[in-house]
């Protein structure tokens, strides 16, 4: 009998505290490879902290996260129970978890190119001339050939967005990790950073993103997770979760996302008459 495939990110008994405040309070998920997984939920739920410590930005106070078969922030072999790892092993760690957050953290000094090629070139010490050529093939791949010379201050905060996940791809993880990347944009300059994300789904890339974009939740996500007060309420798959959630705190806030709250003059205001969750017309909150 075959074993089960392990999963790409596990994740077991997660607690992380602030001070007194408990952010994460064991929060238990595995993520297959080639996944994508989807995390809504309202803000301080603890979504953007999971993230971090799934890369240990942010150190974790207890549990286990593996990634493709390794521990991650803490070793827990040769019978000395809980080690930290070093910085030297974390960063080669980090190399395999591509990050990107809400706010592009570009070098301004930095044309987009120099930008992508940065980490590769000092950190993995790939030859220049071949992280150029990479470089370029991956701001090609975002739709951004053209912008290669051009600054930081030079480009729309879309385009920043697509040159901090090019940056990302260069170093060429095994997960991507995606942290509210479309929070900061205008609404005109969203679609051209999900579109990108959506090919990185197509190709089968595993990942997790935090975002409150639910139409685009819906179409890409392979499965939903809802978090609420540090806990996962519940999770499945978005045509489910969307349409009928089976727990009444998922079932609050994906209320608000059903179209029609508001009647129009002139059309049925009965709760009858409101559409389901899975609406077409679901919005960004």
């Amino acid at each position: 009998m075959n074993e089960p495939a392990q999963p790409m990110v596990m994740i077991r008994n997660l607690y992380k505290s602030f001070g007194t405040l408990e952010v994460l309070k064991g929060i238990d998920l595995d993520i297959a490879r080639g996944e994508v997984v989807v995390i809504i939920g309202p803000s301080g739920s603890g979504k953007s902290t999971l993230l971090s410590c799934i890369n240990f930005l942010e150190p974790f106070d207890s549990g286990i996260v593996k990634v493709d078969g390794r521990d991650v922030g803490f070793s827990n072999s040769g019978g000395l129970g809980r080690v930290r790892m070093s910085e030297r092993e974390l960063n080669t760690l980090r190399t395999r978890i591509g990050i990107v957050f809400q706010q592009y953290n570009l070098f301004p000094h930095l044309t987009a190119l120099q930008n992508v090629i940065e980490a590769p070139v000092h950190v993995k010490r790939l030859p220049r001339a071949e992280a150029i050529e990479r470089g370029c093939a991956l701001l090609a791949k975002v739709g951004l050939s053209a912008k290669a010379n051009a600054y930081p201050g030079e480009l729309s905060g879309g385009q920043q967005q697509r040159v901090a996940i090019a940056r990302a791809l260069a170093m060429e993880p095994t997960l991507m990790l995606f942290d509210e990347v479309t929070s900061a944009l205008d609404p005109e300059l969203v679609g051209e950073v999900l579109g990108v994300m959506r090919d990185l789904a197509a190709e089968g890339m595993t990942m997790l993103i935090v975002t409150h974009e639910m139409a685009f939740a819906r179409d890409v996500a392979d499965r939903v997770v809802f978090m609420d007060g540090g806990v996962v309420v519940e999770q499945g798959p978005p045509g489910r979760m969307f349409s009928t959630p089976s727990e009444p705190r998922t079932q609050t806030f994906l209320a608000k996302f059903i179209a029609g709250t508001t009647p129009k003059a002139g059309s049925v205001s009965s709760p009858a008459a409101q559409p389901r969750i899975a609406s077409p017309s679901i919005r960004r909150l």
